[in-house]
């Protein structure tokens, strides 16, 4: 008695398992192969095309590979991996997902609300059956996914959404400061705050030259943060400026040009994060895109 109802459960937690809805993956890239159907230099190829397009255009897409989404169909399953990464930026909702069941033969087009307009069902459909599907029938399978996702940020470069906020914050401000000596910004401030802090007194002084560069910061970055930071760091500069010069004076070279600021340029994220760092902006998802299979 008791080996058959030991039986029993184990049967009936194999139905379960079986049963059971495939377990959306966590999102730890803009490419996620459970397949490993792409080859390292593959991810490493796609990720880059990826990221540069999220960084010049605002929008994200990313690529899911899984062996099968059974028992659910693939729409079923990609709903729900639409609802759990949220790839896309949130109220602007301009993500897409292309999931591909390798042993069912099966991929689909996710595609948020806010591209719905550009990327729809037909275009969708058109871009699966002409661009990806030939390619996997040869057995092509970086090849259709490098054209499929080419071809579907070729379809939202032509959407008109707002620009990602890089654009303001890194590109346009911090491309102002690398075009600008960064020896000529501190020569100012100094001055500036030289003169400030003989005038109104070195506590008033350097307050006031700290709030002047905030208001700059403020007009030229378009951040909150980044004004603050300025703000504060050009308060504390004028009211040690002369401390900090005096054993400096009898030094030749002055300041390097390598310093913090040397590059003149900025990145937000080097390539070495990227398996850890990327995650959807909160994008929501409503059922749009297409399938199909080879």
């Amino acid at each position: 008695m008791n080996a058959a109802r030991a039986s029993f459960l184990a049967l009936l937690c194999w139905a379960c398992a079986a049963l059971a809805d495939v377990a959306v993956p966590p999102l730890t890239g803009r490419v996620v192969d459970q397949t490993a159907t792409l080859s390292s230099g593959d991810i490493a190829s796609l990720t880059q095309t990826l990221k540069d397009f999220e960084a010049r255009k605002g929008s994200q897409i990313a690529v899911l590979i899984v062996p099968t989404t059974a028992p659910e169909t693939i729409e079923q399953y990609s709903i729900r991996v639409a609802e759990a990464w949220k790839v896309g930026r949130k109220k602007t909702d301009d993500g897409a997902i292309l999931v591909i069941a390798r042993n069912d033969r099966k991929l689909r087009i996710e595609v948020g609300y806010g591209l719905e307009g550009a990327l729809t069902d037909v275009t969708s459909k058109r871009i699966i059956d002409e661009i990806i599907t030939p390619k996997f029938r040869n057995g092509d399978f970086a090849g259709g996914i490098s054209a499929g996702v080419d071809r579907i940020i070729r379809v939202v470069d032509g959407e008109p959404l707002p620009a990602p906020p890089s654009q303001t914050s890194s590109s346009d401000s911090f491309n102002f400061t690398g075009s600008v000596d960064p020896f000529t910004i501190i020569i100012a401030v100094l001055v500036f705050g030289g003169f400030m802090r003989a005038t109104l007194g070195r506590l008033i002084g350097s307050v006031a030259t700290g709030g002047l560069v905030a208001m700059l910061a403020w007009y030229f970055v378009g951040s909150l943060l980044a004004s603050i930071i300025a703000g504060s760091i050009a308060s504390i500069f004028t009211m040690f400026a002369d401390s900090v010069m005096s054993p400096m004076s009898g030094r030749s070279g002055g300041w390097s040009g390598g310093g913090p600021y040397g590059g003149g340029s900025y990145s937000g994220s080097g390539s070495s994060s990227e398996s850890g760092s990327f995650s959807g902006g909160g994008g929501s998802f409503g059922g749009g895109g297409a399938s199909g299979s080879w």
